[in-house]
């Protein structure tokens, strides 16, 4: 035999039973009539007919006992491979059969649905998927078209008219309602499956091969969770697609949909998240005209260095390596590492002279200082009316003139912070600012609300002496509770905290030894890192993105402990929270777009942070890798200016 089994309706079998069992009785009857007269007759007879029912019913029992078994699996969602149960009874033949198909179609729905819930690659997808239907429909080919959300049309994103792998397309047209061949058109109007022929001229239209003309075609709508149109699938086959295949085609069509609606969403939700980062990265930059930029730059340099990282065969980072899931989230925490500084006030991140805050408050000194040459001259004009001695009260007045006029100098270049401010100096700052000069108006008048309420008492009498420069009152601010941190914050911030908010004192600002902030300001500034880790914090990450807060919120620790705002060591640091921080010290080294400070060349930018590597405040193994990398000369190639790019020899800073 050919291994094939010949099978008979399940009413053959009743009727050859029914005939077998009506031929026994007869010949038993005849037979036991002859030899046990009597009641035996029929308790033998009833016997014999039991047996062969017994023996009929195990029988055909037997495929369905099997089949039995099968359904308990399909029930506990164990679809592997089983023998396909056969048997001579026509109806269990076929159920087995069916049984065995449904087993199959249903294994291949969920492995399908489970790649398409998985699937985090739309462009990936759309291939895969559209092969998958072809191999589903055993057609010849089909083609998987997206709607553009634009411009409403049918653009081919994957194509299989082969018989080989579908592959993504973009070179096929994008077909607008107006040149829909009419199957595809039916079945956008009617949102249900098409079936019919394409003619040769809509195929070219679609720039398909004519010679599909002769296969059956299948157009199929994908439809987004609000019944609209999301794309189209078409099928090409052999012959004729049955009412069977073409539902179960469309099931498995509705999964794909809500797949791919989904896989757009996220892609949307992520195009949105990106350009949300950028416009809150740029918004930074914008709110200062000094460091435009540097939210731009820090992820290029930190990018740089990570793939640097990745690209490593031997050294401590051998083995590092980046999955897209953390470069996702290198990617955020690199352009929202500075995120904080939204709520740094713009005067104090800027802040060029040491008495600038919204304005450069030396003007407010210098009119003091015309206030007493006026004087001067005044006196001067007194005397002679007075009968003074003209040419000694004009040599009075032109000394004290001339000394007015180098003592403003002097403090103006206090002001402008470019060099260390020595104590001898600090102590001229204090002898110049005790001279007095007059005020005859009311200092009360034409202020807000709250610089009034910092001005102690009542207004003094008028005409009143007053220092040339001065540490007033009304030019402390308190610190508001809100601004003060516990040292049990649930954060876990180490920070040193002025006692004020703000300092604006005259003397006590044009006596800053280095740089142009007070220590308030500096902690203000230093504050945005604070206000970043908060605000990231306070973001709904998905899992993957988790670490977000940790990278962007460690790039100004140190690797000895002494940085900001928690004082972490380097153990307490991931790897790419410390790329960061070599990234955000070179950018601000070698920027040259500072208010109060020229960009460095390269070799000077990196002896500081050779410096910097033996004072442990950077990891000296990255710092390693970003020379020997050649990271440093491909920022500098592309972000630096030319007359800041000098030769180095690597091995100096190591």
């Amino acid at each position: 035999m050919d291994g094939k089994r010949t099978s008979f309706p399940l009413y053959l079998h009743i009727t050859v039973l029914s005939v077998g069992l009506v031929l026994a009785t007869s010949v038993g009857l005849r037979w036991f009539g002859d030899v046990i007269p009597g009641q035996w007759e029929f308790a033998l007879l009833a016997l014999l007919v039991a047996l062969v029912a017994l023996l009929a019913s195990r029988r055909l029992s037997a495929s369905l006992v099997r089949l039995g078994r099968e359904a308990e699996a399909v029930r506990r969602f164990d679809f592997s491979d089983h023998p396909v149960i056969h048997s001579r009874v026509r109806e269990i033949d076929q159920l087995g059969g069916a049984f065995d198909l449904m087993r199959d179609a249903v294994r291949r729905f969920l492995r399908i649905n489970h790649r398409l819930a998985t699937e985090t690659d739309l462009e990936a997808l759309q291939p895969w998927l559209l092969d998958k239907m072809v191999d589903i429909a055993v057609a010849r080919g089909g083609v998987l078209y997206l709607v553009d959300a634009s411009s409403e049309a049918l653009r081919a994103t994957a194509v299989d008219t082969s018989g080989g792998m579908a592959h993504a397309v973009q070179d096929l047209p994008t077909l607008v309602q107006e040149t829909l061949p009419d199957l595809m058109a039916q079945a956008r109007f009617t949102m249900e499956p098409a079936c019919g022929r394409l003619e040769v001229g809509e195929l070219q239209a679609l720039g398909l091969d004519p010679a599909l003309a002769s296969l059956s075609a299948l157009a199929l709508p994908l439809r987004d969770r609000r019944a609209q149109l999301l794309g189209m699938l078409l099928l090409f086959k052999d012959g004729g697609i049955d009412e069977a295949s073409t539902s179960f085609i469309a099931a498995l069509a509705a999964s794909a949909a809500t797949a791919l609606e989904t896989q757009e969403l996220l892609r949307g939700e992520k195009a949105l998240t990106q350009a949300t980062i950028r416009m809150l990265a740029g918004a930074i930059d914008a709110q200062s005209p000094y460091t435009g930029g540097h939210c731009e730059r820090v992820p290029e340099i930190t990018f740089m260095l990570a793939r640097a990282a990745c690209a490593a065969q031997d050294g401590p980072y051998a083995d590092f390596d980046l999955d897209p899931e953390q470069w996702e989230a290198l990617h955020i925490a690199a352009w929202l590492h500075d995120c904080g500084k939204v709520t740094t006030p713009e005067y104090v991140v800027d802040k060029a002279t040491k008495l600038e805050t919204l304005n450069d408050r030396i003007h407010e000194v210098r009119t003091r200082f015309e206030v007493l040459k006026r004087d001067a001259d005044v006196d001067y004009w007194r005397g002679v009316a007075e009968g003074g001695d003209e040419p000694a009260l004009q040599q009075q007045c032109d000394a004290l003139k001339a000394t007015l006029d180098e003592e403003f100098a002097f403090v103006a270049t206090c002001n402008v912070g470019g060099e260390f401010l020595s104590p001898d100096k600090q102590a001229r700052l204090r002898e110049i600012g005790a001279r007095r000069w007059l005020r005859t108006l009311d200092d009360r008048l034409g202020l807000s609300r709250d610089e009034l309420a910092r001005k102690p008492g009542q207004a003094e009498a008028l005409p009143v002496e007053e220092t040339l420069l001065a540490d007033k009152p009304e030019h402390r601010f308190e610190r508001p509770d809100a601004e003060k941190m516990p040292p049990d914050n649930r954060w876990g911030f180490r920070m040193d905290v002025p006692e004020l908010l703000y300092n604006r004192g005259e003397l006590h600002n044009l006596s800053i030894s280095r740089g142009t902030l007070t220590a308030e300001e500096r902690y203000k500034i230093n504050e945005h890192m604070v206000q970043t880790i908060i605000m990231l914090n306070e973001l709904p990450f998905p899992r993957h993105l988790r670490a977000v807060p940790e990278i962007a919120g460690g790039h100004h620790e140190k690797m000895d402990g002494t940085g900001y705002p928690k004082r972490l060591g380097r153990d307490q640091l991931s790897p790419l929270a410390r790329m960061m921080a070599i990234a955000d010290i070179f950018e601000a080294l070698t920027a040259a777009d500072r208010p109060y400070k020229s960009g460095k060349k390269l070799s000077e930018a990196l002896s500081i942070m050779a410096r910097m590597r033996q004072d442990q405040h950077i990891d000296p193994e990255l710092f390693e890798l970003f020379l020997r990398s050649g990271v440093f000369r491909e920022y500098a190639l592309r972000f630096m200016l030319a007359d800041q790019i000098d030769d180095v020899s690597i091995e100096a800073y190591l």
